[in-house]
């Protein structure tokens, strides 16, 4: 705090030091005569319960940041663009760390978050008292996100993080955890086995059925459905030299002899089919 403050000029050629010939002492000078300033910004986000050094040394990661990118031809003061820089680095660091669940991944959810309580304050001193949803809808719009968002941000930051190893009833003894009541959407083994089976069945059945169709049907069948993206009736005319109402009419007809096959040999697949 005790680092000498500079003068305009004198920002400016040491900015130029810094960016044309890597002047390390430049560098030094430039950015401990702006420490204050880091300090100054992190203050203001003492509130969220994160050490205060932490915070002053993420913003001091946004000053060098912001001397690395620094263009000192655009004539603007070093404070006003390092500012920006400080703040964005200190808010990432408090995203990061301020709940083992991360919030606030787009630039809306960010201001969101840093503003809301702000907003909440503000909007509670007013003479005038408002229904809960209508401070949630006054805070939305100011913000720019959607009412269910104000309200999930408000649920995440009125309480604490609570871990799924936490008992959930004290009463009997803890013996069972919040994890025990989580839900698995991944199918049972039995399960995942008996789709494995049934597939590998199925494509069995359809390369024994493919052999009765000739070539150009087999081309036509494997392009337009048995592919990912599967190619257009145009592109398969003009390699196949033939108009693309051919190339349905022959894929039709392709299909119906697939399907014929497949039940001739087993009439008990027709749900397959």
């Amino acid at each position: 705090m005790k680092a000498p403050y500079l003068e305009r000029d004198e920002e400016h050629d040491l900015a130029v030091q810094w960016r044309m010939a890597r002047d390390q002492a430049a560098l030094h000078r430039l950015t401990q005569a702006h420490m204050r300033l880091v300090i100054a910004i992190a203050a203001r986000f003492r509130n969220f319960g994160l050490p205060m050094s932490d915070m002053i040394q993420e913003g001091h990661v946004g000053l060098l940041e912001a001397a690395a990118r620094f263009e000192p031809e655009r004539e603007v003061r070093f404070s006003t663009y390092a500012t920006w820089w400080i703040r964005a680095s200190i808010q990432d660091y408090i995203l990061r760390n301020w709940s083992i669940v991360r919030g606030g991944t787009s630039s809306s959810q960010k201001a969101l978050f840093f503003n809301l309580r702000r907003l909440r304050a503000r909007l509670a001193q007013s003479s005038d008292p408002r229904p809960r949803d209508l401070v949630f809808a006054e805070i939305a719009t100011a913000v720019g996100v959607s009412k269910k968002d104000v309200e999930v941000m408000d649920s995440r930051l009125s309480g604490p993080d609570t871990s799924l190893n936490a008992p959930l009833n004290e009463a009997d003894g803890g013996t069972s955890d919040r994890q025990d009541f989580l839900v698995d959407n991944v199918p049972l083994p039995d399960e995942t086995v008996g789709d494995t089976i049934d597939t590998e069945r199925k494509l069995s059945w359809l390369r024994s059925a493919l052999n009765v169709l000739n070539e150009r049907e087999l081309k036509i069948v494997r392009e337009r459905r048995l592919q990912d993206d599967g190619a257009t009736l145009e592109s398969l005319g003009e390699s196949l030299g033939i108009s693309k109402e051919r190339v349905r009419q022959i894929e039709s007809r392709a299909l119906e002899k697939l399907r014929t096959a497949l039940l001739r040999e087993n009439p008990d697949r027709a749900t397959f089919v």
